[in-house]
């Protein structure tokens, strides 16, 4: 099962569409040989290499390494979760997508909750409308300079003073009551054992998913009582550390969407939209967290953080560069702007105007330029110890980035700074802080590769990486069924082999679903929280070794002989190192048999 949707259906969905259908309509496709190519919509390029296989009902790109199957593509064009990009297959195909009872029933609870949301939308524009006090709010937001077609555009409403002016509109079941529950939109008070409405004398603005439906709502006081701003609690349909306030918004008003600016507060997000700059959004109440750049960077290669120029400020830039900097790539871009004293996009926006504020845009950090201000400023560069003491504070957060070459070259400019190779700097200075910073970030990130002392060159990347066991893995990509012809059971950790273990696990999985394609492989191991880990090791060694010229069948038989060898070769050393006595019954008679083979 994935996603609890039967795998068997998925295998035949995906067997029934045509990826080319899926793709083409969204991404400009030109038939080359037996494949179609083109720009490819993950990433900004200028020359195609985007592939889409329809043998394979397969799409890769061999600039950025994003593939997968129809699935996977709308999963991530269209930011669709996993059941609603099969749903979307399945309508194409014509079918319906089973369920069992459970998730029939989540779905049905949650369909329910956008629907009562959607219902507290209206509700709220219509208290703007038509309260007797509507006055205070529309004054309040006509001395902010909203228009009413920008509240509009965004939904604002109004919850007027009063306990249960929702509760008494929408709660006209105990179903539906429960229901405005469950979405955080009504509070139990406990010891009467009674119902009252969690916001109250409120602009209200709701926060939509990228589909446009309400999941939450955010509300600010009119006056000056605490907290200023107040948000729906965490509920089934709504995740504060993934959803950004005006993203829906932002690819709704936006033509081309380019870049995405980060600001702090729903009215500064407002006042852009109403003067030009529609490409802004505002996260809810949180820091600006991995999960939100890594959905922002799907959309756009460039963000722009905004911050105020205080202390505050500045705290905020150190945390987001430290958010970014295990999470961006070659070809995306980060850059860090700070307002002048006093200012916020909102009132500068309106002191000056679309022309200058996007000026100030343009004058923003740069990613590696505002690393090396910030680490640098407290040191004497000039001085022994203070380059010792800024690489020992730089490099380790170096170490967490993706290798790259941004990475190779923000390594150079240490080297520029302190007059050392990376090497010697890495041999006399103690990275303690490197190593635990490390750790932390394999625990936290098994997936973020670290890079390695040497100083690595795109050659030698390859060099490491494209081992044999990620050769056979290639092999068994572009062809599943050569599987069949490996042992059902092999240990391989003994190879000095990076890929050995992937090698592995993708054999046993290849074997078990000798029909398995590439496309639900992906499917399947992006379920798998332990096989996710593995994904981008797939996509990388499809990146680095992506053609194979020659019969699979004997590319593979001589790849699996070499491999076999090597095994064999690194057991009979291993063994030949203990003492006889030393050894089990088994080891004695492995030992034997590898001595007659050789």
């Amino acid at each position: 099962m994935a996603g609890r949707i039967p795998q068997n259906f998925i295998d035949d969905l995906l067997a029934r569409v045509n990826i080319v259908d899926i793709i083409d309509g969204r991404v400009k496709l030109k038939k080359t040989g037996k494949n179609y190519s083109g720009l490819c919509p993950f990433h900004q390029e200028k020359s195609p290499s985007f592939s889409v296989s329809p043998d394979k009902q397969f799409y890769y790109c061999f600039g950025c390494g994003a593939g997968g199957n129809a699935i996977g593509f709308l999963m991530e064009y269209e930011r669709l979760e996993f059941p609603q990009a099969v749903e979307e297959v399945a309508k194409l195909v014509g079918v319906d997508v089973p369920r069992d009872e459970a998730q029939e029933q989540r779905h049905s609870e949650h369909k329910a909750q956008y629907h009562i949301l959607d219902e507290t939308t209206s509700f709220y524009q219509n208290q703007l409308r038509s309260h007797p006090t509507k006055h205070i709010a529309v004054d309040y937001l006509k001395s902010r300079g909203l228009s009413g077609q920008i509240a509009q555009t965004f939904g604002i409403g109004f919850a007027p003073v009063g306990w249960d002016n929702l509760l008494k509109a929408l709660g006209t079941s105990e179903e539906r009551k429960d229901l405005l529950e469950r979405s955080g939109m009504l509070i139990r008070h406990e010891e009467k054992d009674s119902l009252y409405d969690r916001f109250r004398e409120r602009i209200m603005f709701p926060i939509r998913d990228m589909r446009g439906r309400t999941i939450a709502f955010g509300g600010r006081v009119l006056g000056d009582e605490k907290p200023k701003y107040l948000n729906s609690p965490e509920t089934d349909t709504f995740q504060k550390g993934r959803e950004l306030y005006g993203l829906y918004e932002a690819r709704k008003l936006t033509p081309k969407l380019e870049r995405i600016l980060i600001v702090e507060g729903y009215m500064d997000v407002i006042s852009l939209a109403q003067y030009g700059i529609t490409y802004a959004v505002a996260t809810l109440g949180t820091a600006t967290s991995a999960q939100h750049l890594e959905r922002l960077f799907k959309s756009v290669p460039e963000i722009i953080f905004c911050f105020d120029g205080d202390a505050a400020g500045r705290k905020a830039a150190e945390r987001a560069l430290e958010t970014t900097l295990p999470i961006i790539k070659d070809g995306q871009e980060a850059r860090f702007l700070f307002l002048p004293e006093g200012e916020d996009p909102d009132t500068l926006v309106r002191k000056t105007s679309k022309e200058a504020f996007e000026e100030h845009l343009s004058e923003a950090l740069e990613l590696s330029e505002f690393f090396f201000r910030y680490y640098s400023e407290n040191h004497d560069l000039s001085s022994i110890g203070g380059r010792a003491n800024f690489s020992t504070q730089a490099l380790p957060n170096i170490q967490r980035m993706q290798t790259s070459l941004r990475q190779q070259m923000m390594l150079d400019r240490i080297c520029e700074l302190t007059g050392l190779t990376l090497e010697q700097i890495n041999t006399t200075i103690n990275l303690t802080q490197s190593s635990q910073i490390n750790e932390e970030t394999e625990k936290a990130e098994p997936h973020r590769p670290t890079f390695r002392q040497s100083r690595p060159t795109p050659a030698t990347i390859i060099k490491h990486t494209t081992t044999l066991c990620s050769h056979l893995v290639s092999l068994l990509l572009h062809h599943p069924e050569l599987a069949q012809k490996a042992p059902s059971s092999i240990d391989l950790a003994e190879l000095s082999d990076p890929q050995a273990d992937l090698l592995c696990k993708l054999l046993t999985h290849l074997q078990h679903r000798p029909n398995q394609s590439i496309g639900t492989l992906i499917i399947d191991w992006n379920d798998d929280p332990e096989l996710r880990t593995h994904l981008l090791q797939l996509s990388e060694i499809s990146r680095l070794d992506p053609v194979l010229n020659g019969d699979a069948n004997q590319l593979f038989d001589e790849a699996w002989q070499r491999l076999t060898q090597r095994l064999q070769e690194s057991q009979l050393s291993r063994l030949q190192k203990k003492p006889l006595s030393a050894l089990t019954n088994d080891e004695k008679k492995l030992l034997s048999e590898l001595l007659i083979r050789k």
